[in-house]
């Protein structure tokens, strides 16, 4: 597993690079992938993923997470062999220090949900009907645990 961090956000959001390392290799032991992926993630502020939203999905305004899946057929997927490029993760910083207020948990628990969503729509899932929302959001509550 590799994650490519960059952080286009003030400093102090280098230290979610650990956190985003553990939590790749969590996401894969818990659905019990082994094939070798590798992962860009970039953090922004709103007005980047305000630019990216518009230009890429025809939505005019910032959101918290956007994912881009190189891989959308599951046997590209799964490939054996070399690492696979999984795709691209971008989170806005500013977003995730919004809910924090807005939601009442930590910083730490909103980015890590952040990623794990980003992490999660790159292997596939989604949530636009509600019986796949229910499959992705259980998901992400056993990765994250009770982190607050």
């Amino acid at each position: 597993m590799e994650l490519d961090f960059v952080n286009n956000g003030p400093k102090a959001y280098d230290k979610f690079e650990e956190v985003f390392n553990g939590l790749y290799v969590k996401i894969f032991k818990h659905l019990g992938i082994k094939d070798e992926f590798i992962t860009d993630l970039t953090i922004v502020n709103n007005k980047e993923i305000h630019k990216i939203n518009r230009e890429f999905r025809n939505v005019d305004r910032p959101t918290d997470v956007i994912s881009f899946a190189f891989r959308d057929e599951e046997s590209e997927r799964l490939l054996k062999g070399g690492p696979i490029s999984l795709g691209q993760i971008i989170i806005s910083y500013e977003k995730a220090e919004e809910q924090v207020k807005e939601y009442g948990h930590s910083l730490l628990r909103e980015m890590s949900f952040l990623f794990t969503h980003g992490v999660l729509h790159l292997l596939g899932y989604d949530h636009m009907k509600k019986e796949d929302e229910v499959v992705m959001f259980r998901l992400q509550d056993e990765i994250l645990g009770g982190l607050k």
